[in-house]
């Protein structure tokens, strides 16, 4: 099962390219038959819960309510969201926040405007009895871990890979379940869950508890159309948070939407991702400040982490990457 946050690698290639380039291909707002402002949204995997609160906003009327009529574009493997945004071929997509202050320093400027993730649901899962902790995964045996990404540097300057055979991940869970002394990256609403049907108990470390934690799930635009549409924009957010809300409280309708586009998961599966994304999704700080939050300090560390890391030579301004709704 390919992740959308593992083909990033490839996915950011060429966006020096994209620099200066406007929206003009995209609905940008376009006015429908009906008078609400079309526009796309492009996700960066197929319709899963991760994805829910967009589906739910727009089939229990939030979208409408804030006069837009809303393309929900299904994503897959190395579709290029952020090209797509920044290129003007979607008015809104999805990435994470180091994707997005990666792709600023490359010349793409797009802006993270709502996160669905406080909490980034990367995380390597692991069996075994003598896994106890993160630390204990990289203490020996074999790793499934795609080379290059940012929280898979992270991983390897705080705990070394010398005691490890990494391999590739291969996107599947076939391995795992046949190796006990084999772990592996997943997505916590995903790899675990499927993992768990098949009478596995894997042991599931957030790497956000390790201290890497960008927001997931970021809605971004282009700087020319937060420039030029940001009451378009707030709008967007706004009805986004209600579908949000609406989808926490009750997923069982986006969810019964989302099984039609995507045959190939279950609907207990589909229940047992969105009970185990929420906590990821609300959170202490939500609840003071609403669903989508962002904070400058968060940017502002991550941004640091990827220069230690190398990700990239300077960080860009975090004050341009993201926007306070």
């Amino acid at each position: 099962m390919n992740r959308r946050t593992f083909v990033y690698t490839t996915a950011v290639f060429g966006l020096a390219a994209l620099a200066g380039c406007g929206n003009s291909q995209s609905g940008s707002g376009s006015g429908s038959g009906d008078g609400k402002a079309k526009v796309k949204l492009a996700l960066n995997w197929v319709p899963e819960p991760e994805f829910g609160g967009f589906y739910a906003a727009r089939e229990d009327g939030s979208f409408a309510k804030h006069n837009l009529d809303v393309e929900i574009l299904p994503g897959g493997a190395g579709v290029p969201v952020v090209q797509m945004v920044a290129g003007g071929q979607a008015d809104f997509g999805i990435s994470g926040a180091d994707e997005i202050l990666t792709a600023r320093a490359r010349g793409a400027n797009v802006v993270g405007v709502f996160a669905i993730y406080q909490r980034a649901p990367l995380a390597i899962m692991a069996r075994g009895d003598r896994i106890q902790s993160m630390a204990d995964v990289f203490a020996s045996g074999t790793v499934a871990l795609e080379p290059g990404l940012a929280y898979s540097l992270f991983l390897k300057k705080k705990y070394g890979f010398d005691k490890v055979k990494i391999v590739p991940y291969d996107g599947g869970v076939a391995r795992f379940l046949a190796e006990n002394d084999y772990a592996q990256q997943c997505f916590v609403t995903s790899e675990p869950i499927a993992v768990k049907k098949k009478g596995a108990s894997p042991k599931v470390f957030l790497v956000a508890d390790e201290g890497f934690n960008p927001y997931q799930g970021v809605v971004i635009v282009s700087q020319a159309t937060w420039q030029s549409k940001a009451e378009l924009v707030k709008r967007f957010v706004l009805a986004s948070r209600e579908g949000w809300q609406k989808y926490l409280d009750d997923p069982s309708k986006a969810n019964g939407v989302m099984a039609k586009l995507n045959t190939a998961m279950d609907a207990e599966t589909f229940a047992e991702a969105a009970k185990a994304q929420k906590d990821l999704i609300s959170t202490a700080e939500t609840a003071q400040k609403g669903l989508g939050a962002m904070t400058k300090d968060r940017w502002e560390t991550i941004a640091k982490q990827l220069v230690e890391l190398g990700v990239v030579e300077k960080a860009p301004n975090v004050d341009e990457a993201f926007a306070v709704l």
